[in-house]
């Protein structure tokens, strides 16, 4: 692959730097700074975003809804006719219903389990109750627009993880898809490692491991349709694999991934990443997106970069795959 990029099909874009959650796996919440990306910061990079042949920009964080103007920043995109999707807790989804359901393409929520679980998880009481509540007024407002499910699979959840493809049902949602909790690197705001104590409360002991497991082989035979559980039976399969890993039980691997040569990060503070998990590229603050996306240091990262030898790549719970976009004309 090309280590010089002249394209970016996907741009995952961080509008707010705080959330509105206190995720047992996430430390974004801790984050006291408030840092917005505004309409100029977008509009300094409109001719570079597009030179690279913008698609699809997926809007997370920290707390998307949080920002206090995000449907001009849609409307940016929008304009530009490149698909918007929203990453959100779905706190603030019945307050914003109506912005949601006119800008985006497709929303995404976080969903843990069943109420109780969820709650526990996202240490928010009513949590689950505000996300129905929300997902009952885009269903109201726009009943065709796509509303699906992310659960990240961890210690209080792993054993449950029918009940939540029940709950996703039960809400009305689209899908559910089922991914692995990072417990090793240094995203999501955990900038000096993970704390041991905080660790063990995500990570699987040994006997979660078995429950999970026999849990991911009845979720499969429970619901075989394709259509509504997002992974494979090998993906969701994988999901064990990776934790028997984490143990210590089987040697990490790497899964099939390209996304530093399709996508890339654009934090709120102007950092610009080539995946969640690898070191910045730079800041795009004060230079220009591509000269960033292809100085020295990014084209050096790709070029080099071997992602079954990689340790971080080899620990990655959160992998993109797409095909490379052909050079320009």
């Amino acid at each position: 692959m090309n280590p010089t990029l002249d394209s970016l099909p996907i741009l995952i874009l961080y509008p707010h730097s705080r959330c509105n959650c206190r995720c047992l796996m996430c430390d974004i919440w801790k984050t006291t700074a408030t840092r917005e990306l505004t309409l100029a910061d977008l509009a300094r990079h409109a001719e570079d975003l597009s030179k690279l042949r913008l698609e699809w920009v997926v809007f997370s964080g920290g707390e998307p809804l949080m920002h206090s103007n995000l449907a001009q920043l849609c409307r940016f995109f929008r304009d530009r006719s490149i698909r918007l999707t929203l990453l959100t807790t779905g706190l603030l989804l019945a307050r914003h219903a109506a912005m949601v359901a006119e800008e985006f393409d497709d929303v995404i929520v976080s969903l843990d389990g069943p109420p109780s679980i969820h709650d526990r998880i996202r240490r928010v009481p009513g949590a689950y109750d505000a996300l129905a509540a929300g997902i009952e007024a885009l269903h109201r407002l726009r009943p065709a627009l796509p509303i699906s499910a992310r659960c990240t699979v961890q210690h209080h959840n792993c054993r449950h993880l029918r009940l939540t493809a029940t709950a996703a049902h039960s809400l009305g949602l689209a899908s559910v898809s089922f991914l692995a909790a990072d417990t090793h690197s240094t995203a999501f705001d955990h900038d000096n490692g993970w704390d041991p104590i905080a660790r063990a409360e995500v990570a699987l002991t040994h006997d979660d491991l078995e429950a999970l497991e026999s849990e991911i082989e009845a979720l499969i035979a429970a619901w075989p349709s394709p259509a509504f559980l997002r992974e494979s039976p090998a993906k969701l399969r994988a999901i064990a694999i990776h934790f028997r890993a984490d143990l210590g039980l089987a040697p990490p691997t790497a899964p099939r991934c390209n996304a530093p040569w399709v996508s890339a990060v654009l934090e709120s503070s102007g950092i610009l990443r080539p995946c969640f998990f690898h070191p910045p590229l730079g800041d795009t603050t004060h230079r220009p997106l591509l000269e960033v996306l292809n100085s020295p240091e990014a084209i050096r990262f790709r070029a080099t970069l071997d992602i079954p030898a990689n340790p971080i790549c080899r620990r990655c719970v959160c992998s993109l795959h797409r095909p490379t976009p052909a050079p320009a004309a």
